[in-house]
C-alpha cells in the first residue's frame, strides 16, 4: 500500500513542471539571453550547457582545468579574448565571472556553429572535445548521423546528456520564444549588446 502511495506521488511529481524547474534551474537568465541575442544562439541550449558543464557554479574547476560555468579551457579562454579584442589585461581568473564566461563561452559556441554549419552534435562534439578531435573523426569512419559511433566514450555521454537537458530546458523555458519580451523589459540590453 504505501509502496503504491510513493509511485503514485512520484507519478503525479514528475507531471508538473514546477518539480522539474527544481531539477533544472534557470540562474543567470539575463547574460544568458544577452550572450543568445548577441551570438545568435538559442537560450535554452546555453542554459542547457551551463547546467551540465557547472551546474550553475561560477566557481567550478574540472580536474582538467576549465573555469567557471561554461568549462572553458584557459588557453582557450585567452584565445577567446584576443579574439573579442579584450586580451589587454585579461587573466584565466576572470573566467569565473559570470558575465565574462557566458560571454566567452557563447562566442565560442557560435565560432563552432559557423564552422560546423550548425550541426549540434558536431558543435556539442566539438565544445567537449576540441575542434580539432571533431574534424579527425570527419575525415575517418564517423559522420555525425550516428552519434552512437562517436569514437570518444566521454563525448558521446556528454552529448547525449547535453541533448536531454536541452529537451528540458526547451520545455520547461522555451527562452527562444520570449528573447523579444525580454528585450522589451531591458530596454537598454539592445544599446549593451550592439555596442560591444
Amino acid at each position: 500500500m504505501i509502496f503504491l502511495l510513493l509511485v503514485t506521488i512520484l507519478f503525479v511529481l514528475f507531471q508538473l513542471d514546477w518539480f522539474w524547474k527544481i531539477i533544472y534551474p534557470l540562474n543567470y537568465e539575463e547574460i544568458i539571453i544577452e550572450n543568445s541575442l548577441r551570438y545568435n544562439l538559442d537560450p535554452d541550449l546555453v542554459s542547457a550547457l551551463v547546467y551540465v558543464e557547472s551546474r550553475y557554479d561560477p566557481d567550478a574547476r574540472s580536474h582538467k582545468g576549465a573555469r567557471g560555468l561554461m568549462q572553458i579551457m584557459p588557453d582557450t579562454g585567452s584565445w577567446i579574448a584576443q579574439q573579442l579584442n579584450r586580451d589587454e589585461g585579461y587573466s584565466d581568473d576572470q573566467l569565473y565571472i559570470p558575465e565574462v564566461n557566458i560571454e566567452f563561452g557563447s562566442w565560442y559556441l557560435n565560432s563552432l556553429n559557423k564552422e560546423f554549419n550548425n550541426e549540434l552534435i558536431l558543435v556539442l562534439a566539438a565544445y567537449n572535445a576540441g575542434r580539432g578531435n571533431v574534424k579527425r573523426w570527419l575525415e575517418g569512419e564517423w559522420t555525425n548521423l550516428d552519434l552512437d559511433k562517436l569514437p570518444y566514450k566521454e563525448t558521446r555521454e556528454y552529448v547525449k546528456q547535453i541533448l536531454i537537458v536541452y529537451n528540458h530546458y526547451k520545455r520547461l523555458y522555451n527562452m527562444d520564444n520570449y528573447k523579444n519580451d525580454f528585450l522589451s523589459l531591458y530596454p537598454g540590453l539592445i544599446c549593451k549588446i550592439w555596442n560591444r
